[in-house]
């Protein structure tokens, strides 16, 4: 049950190849393109409910862009403020180091529950049995090497499942749509609506095979109700929990998840430890921030008004509320590039997002593709932007082109992060890399781009490569049945721009010698001015 191969940009083709299998794919685009669509429109009508709208946008920028200025001081002062409530907060400089930590404290949970008295009465030290797989509880005593997980996009990001497994834990994802994606060896294509590619045909067959159903119908309620009794035998039975987080709450050390299907609630406050995996970017200053970021989150994410589960909390359960939620409570701040990202003054803005997808489903390019293309956990403009500046830029650096830069991704964004405009800014470092020492000898589309910075200086240069242009293409060119000249092949790296559409011809006469042969004629009477 662990997850099909994660998606790597590191191994993962780029996105011009990806994206070509992916279209070919009907039933997919088809999926994509319906889920796309409800959430969008539900999205439509609740913004449109906001008067206030553009200015609780402004509100969110200004509060995430306080915050990413002022990071290092609130990131310290959440750990101070999550160390008095009882937490124990780890720093991980990269995606191996949280893997590390991670592991190591939930083996040191499950460690400790081998030898706690059982929750079922069984003598403290007597021995539990071992990992006996999904589905196979022993007489309702905690199980080991067991997890259960809220939907986290940073856990995908350090691919912390494999991780998990490697050493004899297994993860059970608990938010539905994670699930389908666990179960059906799956990789997850939209941040907020991972298995948003799949239909519910498909998630029927999936539940049917995996839970090992005989009969199961089709509706959602029926999917629901399949699912709900899969997962509780988990909830009551597993110790430990995983769960990312939406906001850390420096002025109180506390942490905030928001979700639709109550799952994460339980992950917080039944087991006894709880793992929280979030990335530095995560941190708002003040409780009351999340005024502002609980209204445009939900209405941007998934259309909703408000997320029916928001679940804040803070340290471990003690005086009054012994008992109530976790006895070990730990928090792993992950960096893995974000102060990177943080050092570059025109991408910084990056780290403002609020992971609510809404970039996804206004995007043309990911409509079309759907998430896998991106090779990338973080699928869409957001992650066309995120994932090359996190891993590298030598590392998947087709995706600042997978747009169309039209804007629709800034027009949704709730803490308008200006997405076009980092584009352009991570296209820039991408020829910069790609042009600087020998690679302009040794890389044809870097010796092209030189070319024509030459060419571009100088007019009469100009003026020659027009000349030079209009004779080449003369043995390639067609006409329409309106008489019009077309080129509907180049050879070479020019090839990549007929092989998806036709090329007008280039005119017989450019505007500049137009022009210039009207003033030699003298311009008609009244046109001058």
């Amino acid at each position: 049950m662990s997850g099909g191969t994660a998606l790597n940009p590191k191994t993962a083709p780029p996105f011009p190849i990806a994206a070509t299998a992916m279209v070919g794919n009907t039933q997919l685009r088809k999926n994509v393109r319906h889920a796309t669509d409800v959430i969008q429109a539900k999205r439509a009508r609740v913004v449109g409910e906001m008067p206030d709208w553009q200015a609780l946008r402004d509100a969110g920028s200004a509060v995430r862009e306080h915050t990413i200025r002022n990071l290092p001081f609130y990131l310290e002062q959440f750990e101070r403020n999550c160390t008095a409530a009882g937490g124990h907060v780890h720093w991980a400089r990269d995606a191996a180091e949280a893997r590390a930590i991670v592991v190591r404290l939930a083996q040191e949970a499950i460690a400790r529950g081998r030898t706690a008295p059982s929750i079922a009465g069984r003598p403290a030290g007597e021995p539990q049995g071992t990992h006996p797989g999904a589905g196979e509880a022993a007489d309702g005593v905690a199980l080991q090497g067991e997890v259960i997980k809220i939907k986290s996009m940073t856990t995908e990001e350090i691919q912390l499942n494999r991780a998990l497994e490697s050493v004899g834990i297994h993860p059970y994802e608990t938010d539905l749509a994670e699930l389908i994606i666990q179960l059906g060896q799956d990789q997850p294509s939209h941040i907020v609506v991972p298995a948003l590619h799949k239909n519910r045909q498909q998630i029927r067959e999936i539940f049917l095979r995996e839970m090992k159903l005989e009969h199961l119908g089709e509706s959602p309620q029926d999917l629901a109700d399949a699912a709900r009794r899969f997962l509780r035998e988990k909830f009551l039975r597993v110790e430990t929990a995983i769960s990312g987080a939406n906001f850390l709450i420096a002025e109180t050390g506390g942490v905030c998840v928001v979700e639709s299907e109550g799952n994460g609630r339980m992950c917080l406050t039944l087991p006894k430890t709880l793992i929280t995996l979030a990335g530095i970017d995560k941190v708002v200053p003040r409780f009351q921030d999340l005024e502002v970021l609980l209204q445009t989150l939900p209405r941007s994410a998934t259309g909703e008004r408000m997320n029916p589960y928001n679940s804040v909390w803070t340290g471990v359960g003690k005086g009054y509320a012994a008992g109530d939620g976790p006895e070990h409570f730990h928090v792993v701040l992950i960096d893995n590039g974000r102060t990177e990202v943080l050092a570059d003054a025109e991408a910084r803005q990056t780290l403002h997002c609020i992971r609510c997808g809404a970039c996804q489903n206004a995007c043309p390019v990911y409509r079309e593709t759907g998430g896998h293309a991106y090779g990338s956990v973080y699928a869409g403009p957001i992650g066309a932007i995120l994932t090359p500046q996190l891993l590298g830029m030598h590392y998947a650096q087709s995706l600042p082109y997978a747009s169309s830069l039209c804007g629709a991704c800034y027009e949704v964004c709730p803490v308008k992060i200006n997405i076009p405009e980092v584009l352009v800014h991570l296209r820039g470092r991408v020829v910069e890399e790609n042009t600087g020492g020998l690679k302009t000898i040794t890389n044809p589309e870097a010796m092209a781009m030189k070319a024509a910075g030459a060419i571009f200086r100088s007019e009469g240069r100009f003026r020659a490569a027009q000349r030079l242009g209009r004779m080449g293409e003369t043995p390639l060119e067609r006409r329409d049945g309106q008489g019009q000249k077309w080129v509907s092949w180049l050879p070479g790296m020019l090839g990549g721009w007929t092989n998806v559409r036709d090329l007008r011809a280039m005119p017989q006469q450019t505007f500049r010698e137009w022009w210039e042969e009207r003033e030699r004629k003298g311009a008609p009477a009244g046109e001058a001015g």
